[in-house]
């Protein structure tokens, strides 16, 4: 039970001021204040984010999206940003980025879960958890933004790439934006397109928005696309030349995406996210090495195949850590000496004290790192 009501935990922010200048000089230990204010009501903190969930909506057969009521330390984001939400699953702390899909007047956020077969985080998240409970966040990350002086967008999304797209165009639309939008969404069966009845309502709306699907492992109907995305699926689009173009998806569909852009003479920039970590490239000889922990006095034996991320969890580190694929920069560290490689460019590192992405980096030689 509850000491107050969470539509008091918003305005309280601004009076815990002189509890987090006690925790800055070391008079206090801010876990212990938190324990405190938790007795008065679960989402107060001093700095941590703590969101209620306020609404559940299936928008796919595959895909939930949250409503969430942020306590008063929420600093905001922008449309088409990554936030990361963190949760205990039988004690252990797992943390997953997922897209704001909307932000909202009244200081509510939307996210969409996508459900992975066989993962931690969003099989509970989609079955089990109700309104009314609560969700940490963490920093919110992403640089897809809304180019307002072009002359047309062209938005491509395959699965839950939709996602930062449609908060990027929704809050584009409610700004008055009005030159010709087209949308095309991948997904492998009808019953994976999201926000289908939203996006229907939005193109009758606003006649500057066109939607359109394409099924890639199910028969598609007249309207609709058929196959993975190819340069015939923009045909009927005009002006498209002169367009920018935004595209969100798993690494292979974005590449795809900017090979047909690179050859296609676009006077439009292009902007793109992948959600899935791009080939990583490999040394061709693997070689033992030895890693270093400072901070945690570890030495171990380890590999130059895999990531920093990946040998530091294998001896039960926890480093912090987002979105796994060099994005986020949750996991940079700092190397302390040898010489790491980075797995998406296959560059070398050696400068001491050089900050360093845990996720994408291998050791190279003997490393020691700051962790």
């Amino acid at each position: 039970m509850t000491l107050m009501p969470f539509a008091w935990i918003r305005g309280l922010s601004g009076g815990l001021r002189p509890l987090r200048a006690l925790v800055a000089r070391g008079w206090l230990r801010e876990s212990d204040v938190d324990a405190w204010l938790a007795l008065l009501h679960p989402a107060l903190r001093l700095s941590r984010v703590m969101a209620r969930v306020t609404a559940r909506q299936w928008v796919a057969d595959d895909m939930l999206a949250l409503t969430l009521r942020a306590n008063g330390n929420w600093r905001g984001a922008l449309p088409g940003q990554h936030v990361q939400l963190y949760l205990e699953r039988n004690g252990v702390r797992l943390s997953r980025s997922y897209s704001l899909t909307a932000l909202r007047p009244d200081g509510s956020l939307e996210i969409a879960i996508k459900r992975q077969v066989g993962g931690r985080v969003s099989p509970y998240l989609l079955e089990h958890l109700a309104v009314g409970e609560l969700l940490e966040l963490g920093p919110v990350y992403g640089e897809l933004s809304w180019p307002e002086q072009a002359q047309g967008l062209l938005l491509l999304a395959a699965g839950s790439g939709i996602t930062p797209l449609l908060g990027l165009l929704r809050t584009a639309l409610a700004q008055g934006f009005s030159a010709p939008v087209s949308l095309l969404h991948y997904v492998r069966e009808q019953g994976q397109r999201a926000f289908v009845a939203e996006l229907q309502a939005l193109q009758a709306q606003y006649a500057n928005v066109q939607v359109r699907w394409s099924l890639s492992a199910a028969p598609a109907d007249a309207s609709q696309l058929q196959g993975r995305f190819c340069v015939e699926h923009l045909a009927d689009i005009t002006g498209l030349a002169q367009r920018s173009v935004l595209a969100c998806g798993p690494a292979g569909f974005v590449a795809q995406v900017q090979q047909w852009w690179q050859g296609a003479n676009q006077v439009g920039g292009l902007q793109y996210e992948a959600f899935t970590p791009p080939a990583l490239q490999l040394d061709s000889q693997r070689r033992e090495v030895r890693l270093g922990f400072a901070r945690s006095h570890w030495v171990a034996p380890a590999d130059n195949q895999r990531s920093l991320l990946e040998q530091a969890e294998a001896q039960g580190l926890t480093p912090a850590h987002g979105c796994r694929q060099g994005i986020c920069a949750s996991c940079t560290c700092t190397l302390l000496s040898g010489t790491v490689r980075d797995l998406r460019s296959g560059l070398l590192f050696s400068e001491p004290g050089q900050p360093i992405r845990l996720c994408v980096s291998a050791p190279h030689t003997d490393v020691e790192i700051d962790l």
